[in-house]
């Protein structure tokens, strides 16, 4: 019985993940990205149920890729998908080919493709056990969610917003599963030596969180890949 349920919690994360899309396509991406959080809550404890009922399997690290892949890739895609839809294109890209505009919003799936190929390498990857190479797909995820749900008044009123979401989406990609080193928050003790970056990262998403509410969430995924460039140009 036991060992079945890690999987049995992976399925609620790709549950969450499927209901999170079909809010993402309805145009809700309030209940989309609370129910892409959820699916990150039953990420972390399907893998800390594994180890702790010792019933790790190759199965469950297929099963958990897939319901990844669909939580924290295609739920974001479909937010940005739904986004650019409803936003202005600017004409000078409608004259020369009309109805180009009609289909430039399905770009947004690529970051599936991409999140897809994230997973894998992380799989195969024996140098992301303490860290990560890349940007985490439930990081990219949540940084998606934010900024639609919290700015999207913002961006829709620039007067080429749409082809900066198009272009933030193709650096997300990029992120993803560049060889850029990024830091990951597990504490192997609460002394400020060897923590310095990690207590520095937490402690300054306090203000943002303050001032900018759930909006925070895109800044502070921003900073966190901004602070691991630093980091990995300073210890180099």
């Amino acid at each position: 019985m036991k060992r079945h349920i890690p999987n049995t919690i992976t399925c609620c994360n790709l549950i969450s993940g499927c209901v999170a899309v079909t809010f993402a396509l309805m145009g809700n991406p309030h209940m989309a990205l609370l129910w892409i959080v959820m699916g990150a809550v039953f990420d972390f404890f399907d893998g800390m149920s594994a180890r702790l009922l010792g019933v790790s399997s190759p199965i469950g690290k297929e099963l958990d890729s897939l319901a990844d892949d669909v939580t924290f890739g295609v739920a974001p895609s479909a937010i940005v998908y739904h986004e650019l839809t409803v936003m202005d294109w600017p004409a000078v890209l409608s004259s020369p080919f009309p109805g180009l505009v009609s289909y430039l919003p399905y770009l947004a799936f690529v970051m599936a493709a991409f999140s897809a190929l994230r997973l894998a390498k992380f799989n195969l990857d024996e140098r992301q056990t303490t860290s990560f190479i890349g940007l985490p797909t439930p990081a990219n995820a949540l940084f998606w969610g934010s900024l639609v749900v919290g700015g999207h008044q913002w961006v829709e009123s620039l007067p080429w917003g749409s082809c900066l979401m198009l272009l933030l989406t193709f650096v997300s990609c990029w992120l993803l599963v560049a060889e850029i080193p990024m830091f990951a928050l597990k504490f192997k003790h609460w002394g400020w030596r060897g923590n310095e970056v990690k207590y520095i990262f937490v402690l300054s998403c306090i203000p943002l969180l303050l001032f900018f509410g759930i909006t925070a969430f895109a800044f502070i995924i921003a900073w966190y890949v901004i602070l691991s460039v630093v980091v990995n140009l300073t210890q180099h």
